[in-house]
């Protein structure tokens, strides 16, 4: 009997037993972690998301520098003299390039401190607005050469009267140009036709003795422009001979007591300036003169 039961009791566990295995369904196997997946890297869901933030901000910040890099123009100005181009909208800033005067030039509607942004090589940059218009302006006429004179007849005068005229002549050209020995030391870090500009002012105007020349602000930046130390009606004859000179001279421009003349609008003759708010930055104790 119970070799018996124990027979019965073994054949009702493997009867169970299979009646398990044949009924119910096998158990799923447990899922893979992540480090003993084959074949792949399994990466968190949080993982992507911070991946995909990343990128957008790359994206982002791409498009920004390229807007940056490529100004816009929204029209275009002709210059009615040559403008210097500058990097930033200060009359002290570095001047990279000239714009001849009648040229056109791209704009970016950007207006600070009297400079108007303008787009110069593909990059934007700035330009006195004042000498901006809307259309091109005319070429100044050329003027007509002047005939030469005709020669006198010889003078049936005596030799004393030709000798005295010839003293009295000789009198008017030499208080017409005076010259003497400058003395003057000459300004320091300017470019040769400036310094050309200054042997002649200091040959034809011996008494001055101080001349300015380079520093690092405004059309002394790069050497063209030097200061000569007069005041006063002195001051003025030494304006009126530079602009009387100033195509040989080769001149951006002469400034003095308030007032500045151009080879570009030399029809126009001396224009006042904007009062700058002192003796020496309204030039009247100096006159500032620069070449191309």
């Amino acid at each position: 009997m119970p070799a018996l039961a124990a027979t019965a009791i073994t054949g009702s566990v493997v009867g169970v037993a299979l009646g398990a295995v044949g009924g119910a369904p096998a158990p799923e196997p447990a899922a893979a972690s992540a480090g003993q997946s084959l074949g792949r890297v399994v990466v968190s869901q949080d993982r992507l998301e911070e991946l995909e933030d990343r990128q957008q901000n790359v994206s982002r910040s791409a498009r920004r520098v390229t807007l940056e890099e490529k100004p816009t123009a929204v029209g275009h100005r002709y210059t009615t003299v040559a403008l210097k181009v500058r990097t930033d909208p200060r009359e002290n800033s570095r001047s990279v390039s000239v714009i001849n005067a009648r040229d056109k030039v791209w704009i970016t509607g950007e207006n600070r401190h009297g400079f108007a942004g303008v787009i110069y090589d593909g990059k934007a940059y700035w330009v006195t607005a004042d000498y901006l218009v809307r259309t091109r302006p005319k070429p100044e006429p050329k003027p007509e050469p002047k005939p030469e004179p005709k020669p006198k007849p010889e003078s049936t005068s005596t030799s004393s009267s030709s000798t005295a005229d010839s003293t009295s002549s000789a009198g008017s050209a030499s208080s017409a140009e005076p010259a003497g020995t400058c003395t003057a030391t000459p300004p320091s870090g300017v470019v040769a036709g400036a310094m050309t500009v200054f042997e002649a002012v200091c040959s034809r105007f011996p008494s001055i003795t101080t001349y300015g020349g380079w520093r690092g602000d405004g059309e002394h930046v790069d050497g063209h422009a030097i200061d000569i130390m007069i005041s006063g009606e002195a001051g003025w004859a030494v304006a009126e001979y530079l602009r009387a000179n100033a195509a040989a001279f080769n001149l951006y421009d002469v400034i003095y007591s308030q007032h500045i003349y151009t080879q570009e609008r030399s029809s126009e003759g001396w224009r006042a300036m904007a009062d700058r708010g002192s003796t020496t930055a309204n030039h009247y104790d100096h006159v500032h003169v620069a070449v191309y």
